[in-house]
């Protein structure tokens, strides 16, 4: 799937130039130009945004999506080749500030805004959330499974599955605040294919996915409530080179996260990845659905 929106991407970017090779595009000429990761959810929430722009009268509006780290993106909304891009409240924020402790929602915005560097601003974060989960199968959720405390209680007994990475930032954690200590942590992948038939099978009885994953729903798996959130917050939330908006595309995008949730987003997802619809389709539906068509 990767292979496609990467493909996706390069062909937009192709068609379009390198929005990242410099010059300050986007401030010096007034052009919005909305750049994205290399993730078809990202690429769909620049095309919502695009079209939530135009609606709102904004003529000079271009989707550009770079295929790059934050650092990347951050220098290209720096020198304002581009002017917005959608992301994630918590990673944003551990990005300008590593040593937060926030975790909900609210604490995550508010810290980010105050954290948020000269040059930058960031818009109303929407309802939605795209976060790390952990989930189980209906057979242990049945036995009374429901909360990462019921889980901590039952970890010794358990085979976990998920990301390389899960060891070195979550291991401490969620013994710290759970005194969850699993029985084997083995590496499948991050929140795709191998984790979820690893826990499909049974090889592994708790996973590590991500909460607009189309395959909890598709696989019956029971996602387990954070109950001491140890995961931070991930709010969708837009990101803008500071000056490069005006006022009614500011509130264009507001709109936006205000009718942006969770259930949608997950939505979003089955769409683009499973039923494999256009993007600029995608956008134009989510838009006329919550009356954000002018």
């Amino acid at each position: 799937m990767k292979r496609l929106v990467l493909l996706v991407v390069l062909v937009l970017a192709a068609g379009c130039g390198n929005p990242l090779a410099g010059g300050g595009e986007g401030g010096a000429t007034g052009d919005i130009i909305i750049g994205a990761s290399d993730v078809g959810e990202s690429l769909l929430l620049a095309q919502i945004y695009a079209g939530a722009l135009r609606n709102a009268g904004a003529t000079n509006v271009t989707v550009r999506p770079p295929v790059g780290s934050r650092e990347v993106v951050v220098k290209a909304l720096q020198d304002k080749s581009l002017s917005v891009v959608p992301d994630y409240s918590g990673n944003l924020l551990r990005y300008f500030d590593k040593d937060t402790t926030a975790t909900t929602p609210q604490d995550v915005y508010a810290q980010l805004r105050r954290q948020i560097p000269a040059g930058f601003e960031v818009l109303d974060q929407a309802p939605a959330e795209d976060k790390d989960l952990l989930v189980v199968g209906p057979q242990l959720a049945s036995a009374g499974v429901k909360t990462f405390s019921d889980l901590g209680r039952r970890c010794r007994e358990l085979v976990f599955g998920g990301p390389g990475q899960w060891s070195s930032r979550w291991k401490d954690k969620i013994k710290s605040l759970y005194g969850c200590e699993f029985k084997e942590i083995r590496t499948t992948d991050t929140g795709g294919p191998v984790t979820v038939a690893a826990l499909k099978s049974g090889e592994v009885q708790v996973a590590d996915l991500f909460s607009t994953s189309s395959t909890i729903a598709a696989n019956g798996f029971v996602p387990l409530v954070d109950d001491k959130n140890m995961f931070p917050a991930q709010n969708i939330v837009p990101l803008v080179a500071r000056g490069t908006l005006s006022p009614a595309e500011v509130a264009a995008l507001n709109r936006v996260s205000a009718a942006l949730t969770t259930e949608q987003l997950t939505r979003l997802n089955v769409e683009f990845t499973e039923e494999k619809r256009n993007p600029l389709d995608i956008a134009e539906d989510f838009l006329a659905r919550n009356n954000l068509k002018s």
